[in-house]
């Protein structure tokens, strides 16, 4: 009970008065919380540590974001990047894939991160020697180290540019208000019914902003192939591949119950944390009745893959 209500975001004096309405008056000290939760951390190793590949499962679909947590390093309280894997596999069902910390998100940290997914089993697609069965896309924000990392560890793999965090570009670029209708615009290229409007509606959005926005019209003709990089996938797929808003979801998740907490003592107790949500969001999406994305779509999406060999 005590390790479950520490997950959740109880903080430790909440979990001393909760003991104590349980019948225990003595209630159970700060260190006594700390060696109880302790005992998660086999459970959260097996997990982040499991192969990728061994029901021979492939994930087509790549969610990467990282989120940021006070972390006590030596003396100092610092900024902690924590990175994080999401997928859908062929069977249409979310995973997480895993986890890593790190001082920022350079080139050199997603590398490493993206590599140890690879070790343990990730599949890169092969569509040169006949086979398409891999990561296809991958879904991020436009950070340049990420974006390098997907590149060297991930091969045959399409980056897909986050709309969301394009529209937020705009409005820093722009302001709150004269962004609003030129986001409103932009927004109509993700309405269209079919890859060949799509590009279509790009080109006319595009050419339509370069007299009184030029600025935006060369980030959107330099932005092309990574915010269209959906398209070519099963119109099922569209609304949950061109942005990263599953993932930032989860992001929010361990946010609110990373707050309990403030400034973690060590990076492992951010592992056993993190972890632990990760590994409950993990089995929550698993052993859910919905999937992710339809069978039938994940068929039409192999179909699609074959065909363009």
């Amino acid at each position: 009970m005590i390790a479950k209500a520490w997950i959740q975001g109880v903080s430790t004096r909440r979990v001393e008065a909760l003991v104590k309405a349980l019948g225990n008056e003595t209630g159970i000290s700060k260190s006594a919380v700390s060696r109880i939760c302790a005992e998660i951390d086999e459970y959260v190793q097996l997990f982040l540590e499991r192969r990728l590949d061994e029901d021979g499962t492939w994930y087509p679909y790549l969610w990467l974001d990282a989120t940021y947590l006070d972390v006590r390093i030596g003396k100092r309280v610092v900024s902690q990047a924590v990175v994080i894997a999401t997928a859908c596999s062929a069977t249409g069902r979310r995973e997480i894939l895993g986890m890593a910390i790190g001082d920022t998100e350079t080139t050199d940290f997603w590398t490493s991160f993206l590599r140890s997914l690879r070790e343990r089993g990730l599949k890169v697609a092969d569509p040169g020697h006949g086979d398409p069965t891999g990561v296809t896309l991958v879904i991020s924000d436009a950070h340049s180290g990420l974006k390098a990392a997907v590149k060297a560890i991930l091969p045959g793999a399409s980056w897909q540019r986050c709309r969301v965090h394009f529209a937020r570009d705009v409005t820093q670029h722009l302001g709150s208000a004269r962004s609003k209708p030129v986001n409103a615009l932009i927004s109509t290229i993700f309405a269209q019914p079919t890859a060949e409007a799509v590009i279509a509606s790009y080109h006319q959005v595009t050419d339509s902003l370069r007299a009184g926005f030029g600025d935006i019209a060369a980030m959107l003709e330099s932005a092309e192939p990574d915010l269209t990089a959906f398209a070519p996938m099963p119109v099922e797929h569209w609304r949950k591949i061109w942005s990263n808003n599953p993932i930032e979801r989860l992001n929010r998740e361990i946010k609110r119950r990373a707050d309990v907490v403030q400034i973690f003592p060590d990076r492992d107790s951010v592992t056993r944390l993190v972890g632990a949500i990760l590994l409950e969001q993990h089995e929550e999406w698993q052993y859910g009745e919905r999937r992710y994305l339809s069978e039938i779509s994940m068929r039409k999406l192999l179909d699609t893959l074959t065909e363009n060999l």
